[in-house]
């Protein structure tokens, strides 16, 4: 009975130790005796205790930021950059037999490809046209990964650090160009304003009877906005008008 009870204890005890779960987002690589037999999950499942070997790859985004990268630009401009990538494992058992710590890796690739890739882009490029690097840095790092069974998703330049002595000379920059279009819109308003009055001259002289009609008008702007007494110099053409009717 003794050895009957021992027998049932120790099956009892490999029975447990069999037993792997595994959830939803992860899944379970076997070696057995050292050779791999393939991916397991999710869900409940059955190992050789003591033979095989279960090492769990999880399977959700993972977000890693880059470490700030100190790099010179194609047009030797010394910037800081850092950047954030998105990726996640596609083939974990690739993820696990072809590389020894696929975050690291990817981590390190990251770096790398960052520092080539602004190094061959100038300051303008960079500040303005950043997608177009994003997307470059994103094909790049993922062709690089894919053996490994990850797949990139998706890498952003999260900050552009530039000398304070460049700053300061960005902003005078700026604040030149601002004042340069202040002065064309200036200039474009005067000359509008000096073509409608030469047409408005050019009318006048041609028909003499406007000028008339336009002081009259003005006469009575005046006596309607003022009680007072004006004294008003009457010019001798309106009196030519009326003769010449007369």
């Amino acid at each position: 009975m003794v050895v009957l009870g021992t027998i049932i204890v120790i099956a009892l005890i490999f029975f447990l130790a069999s037993i792997r779960v595994v959830r939803e987002y992860e899944r379970g690589i076997i070696f057995r005796l050292g050779r791999l037999v393939g991916a397991k999950g999710p869900g409940l499942f059955f190992i050789i205790p003591f033979i095989d070997q279960l090492v769990k790859v999880d399977l959700r985004v993972v977000t890693m930021d880059v470490p700030k990268q100190e790099l010179i630009t194609r047009d030797n401009v010394p910037v800081t950059v850092d950047a954030v990538v998105y990726f996640r494992v596609m083939n974990p058992e690739d993820a696990v037999t072809k590389v020894e710590n696929y975050i690291t890796a990817t981590s390190l690739i990251s770096q790398t490809t960052l520092r080539s890739v602004v190094g061959q882009s100038e300051l303008d490029e960079l500040l303005i046209h950043r997608d177009k690097i994003n997307e470059s840095l994103q094909r790049i790092i993922d062709e690089k990964t894919d053996p490994w069974g990850i797949k990139v998703s998706a890498v952003e330049i999260k900050e552009v650090t530039l000398p304070e002595e460049l700053k300061r000379a960005m902003a005078r920059q700026a604040e030149t160009e601002r004042e340069r279009r202040a002065k064309i819109i200036n200039a474009e308003g005067e000359f509008q304003a000096a073509e409608k009055l030469s047409q408005a001259a050019r009318i006048i002289a041609e028909n003499p009877i406007a000028l008339q009609l336009r002081y009259l008008q003005t006469l009575s702007d005046i006596s309607a906005e003022n009680a007072t007494t004006i004294v008003f110099p009457l010019p001798i053409e309106l009196l030519e008008v009326f003769k010449k009717r007369t």
